[in-house]
């Protein structure tokens, strides 16, 4: 431990097993995952399709570099944009790569086709897209800046919802993009408004801005839906995408409108494994999984019961928000959310703190509602203690 460069203060926890939503300390103690990794586990600990297509893909190949065709990539890429809005896919390792990959696209797009005219991107205040460097200055909250001055100059960052503060800007004609997540996870599992995304959606259509959507968090099922746009009635022009597409390989994508797209042309742009084997076995089985009949439906049915049950269980002391399974409580301000965080931990139940004394509330998509409701109902001894 000694040896870890310290970017990480951890619960003194370490798990050394996990199934389905169970998680398993060295001790054999039980814990409940209602965090699943930060939505990267989606499908569950040791999910058998995953564990098993990671198991042979390891056994045939798993990596041979971009130099070469790799004929599964090729296969996920296409039920990535046959279950999105058709664009191209590039395929990285996280949500930060595939958020930069965004970002360097905007800048060429507006590079190539406004001549270096139009290059700001605007983001919101509460956002959260990444920790290197272009998409730690991409993201709104000043906290993840703190010792990294000066960032880059080229973000415009406005108030949530504030659809004028985003025209002022746009209007200047330097605006090549914007930015956004349409339920902010780090920021307090904030969902935008459909007014404004639809506004800003609208106006940036006729005016040539690229509209970029980071489903880092929000995207493979986590809110009813594939991607969590289709609730809005937009498409993106640039989509980025991570966490749970692997249910714990490394993978990120990025996809782009083709016309979009085709600005990153060779020796723009690459990734060493981004893509390769195994990644990209693992994503074809998530993918498969989640796109069986009954998959999404069944998780905007746990969704509304998980929130029917917290609203209840919280009523005096939180409130209560989010989509489908991507849901958090924001604690009143006699509770403090981190605390709160460490007690469910010793009680046996995983939860995610997040911004603005707030916990995030991810359980696996697939969790049977005996399991759901154990959870649940830790929740309700914590509040009576």
């Amino acid at each position: 431990m000694d040896s870890l460069i310290k970017c990480y203060k951890r619960y003194d926890v370490s798990f050394v097993k996990g199934e389905g939503a169970y998680l398993f300390d060295k001790d054999g103690k039980s814990y409940i995952d209602f965090g699943s990794g930060i939505s990267v586990t989606n499908l569950g600990h040791s999910f058998e399709p995953v564990a098993n297509a990671i198991c042979e893909q390891a056994k045939t190949l798993i990596h041979t570099s971009n130099l070469y065709g790799i004929g599964i990539q090729e296969e996920v890429a296409d039920i990535i944009s046959e279950n999105s809005f058709g664009g191209g896919v590039f395929f990285c390792n996280s949500g930060a790569e595939a958020n930069e990959a965004a970002i360097k696209l905007a800048r060429i797009y507006g590079n190539k086709k406004y001549n270096g005219l139009r290059y700001k991107i605007i983001t919101l205040k509460n956002s959260f897209h990444g920790r290197t460097y272009a998409t730690l200055s991409a993201t709104g909250q000043d906290k993840v800046k703190e010792g990294f001055r000066p960032v880059a100059d080229y973000f415009f960052h406005i108030d949530t919802n504030d659809f004028d503060a985003f025209l002022a800007l746009a209007k200047k004609n330097n605006v090549v993009a914007v930015m956004i997540e349409l339920v902010q996870g780090e920021g307090g599992v904030v969902p935008l408004e459909r007014g404004f995304v639809k506004a800003l959606y609208d106006y940036a259509k006729n005016n040539d801005i690229l509209l970029i959507v980071d489903e880092i968090q929000t995207g493979m099922g986590r809110t009813g839906e594939l991607f969590a746009y289709k609730h809005y009635g937009i498409e993106p022009d640039i989509m980025t995408m991570a966490k749970a597409l692997g249910n714990g390989v490394p993978i990120g994508a990025m996809v782009a409108r083709k016309e979009v797209g085709e600005y990153l042309s060779y020796g723009t742009h690459g990734s060493t494994f981004g893509g390769n084997f195994l990644a990209c076995a693992a994503a074809k089985s998530v993918l498969n999984e989640m796109l069986k009949p009954g998959f999404l439906k069944s998780v905007k049915e746990k969704g509304d019961y998980i929130k029917e049950r917290l609203v209840k269980i919280f009523s005096n002391v939180g409130d209560v928000r989010g989509i489908g399974m991507m849901l958090g409580v924001k604690l009143c301000e006699d509770i403090d959310a981190a605390e709160f965080v460490k007690k469910a931990l010793r009680n046996g139940l995983v939860i995610i703190p997040a911004g603005n004394n707030t916990f995030r509330v991810y359980p696996p998509l697939n969790i049977d509602k005996e399991t759901l409701d154990k959870g649940l109902q830790i929740f309700e001894r914590l509040l009576a203690e």
